[in-house]
């Protein structure tokens, strides 16, 4: 199955039905896609988790720097590339995205971040250990954020 480009236009819960968040977590995957679009160019393209395995396990990899591991099925991913920065993102059906953030040249930046879709709680694995910051969007309602910066090599 080829990529499926998210339109921020026209919200789609397509790949995300069986979330109970599938709502929220469509506005807040074409969140995303409307960030890449206008600052980029760029289309926000997805793949099913069966078909993005190597984006997933990379994404759980760099979890594991800080002992992190999601019990939440992955749903979708995508990774873009743009000059020297790698974004990878991981959508869960509890509601989750997370994305790394990876410079390919510059140590220093590099992060993870996680979004919570409107309504959902803190997934265990997460509450202990980051305190969530909210910010409105026109699409995705309100949206819940933490990141950690990146200290390994991945």
């Amino acid at each position: 199955m080829p990529a499926k480009i998210v339109d921020f236009k026209e919200v789609s819960t397509k790949g995300l039905t069986s979330s109970p968040y599938a709502d929220a977590l469509a506005g807040l995957r074409a969140n995303e896609a409307r960030y890449f679009k206008n600052h980029y160019d760029l289309e926000f393209a997805t793949l099913p988790a069966k078909e993005a395995k190597d984006l997933i396990a990379y994404v759980h990899k760099v979890l594991l720097e800080r002992d992190i591991k999601i019990k939440s099925k992955p749903l979708e991913a995508v990774e873009l590339v743009v000059g020297d920065v790698k974004w990878t993102y991981v959508f869960y059906q509890s509601g989750l995205a997370i994305n790394v953030l990876y410079n390919l040249v510059d140590p220093k930046k590099r992060a993870v971040g996680f979004k919570l879709s409107m309504g959902m709680p803190i997934p265990e694995e997460l509450e202990t250990k980051f305190k969530f910051a909210r910010q409105k969007s026109k699409l995705a309602g309100e949206i819940r954020g933490s990141f950690f910066v990146v200290k390994g090599e991945y």
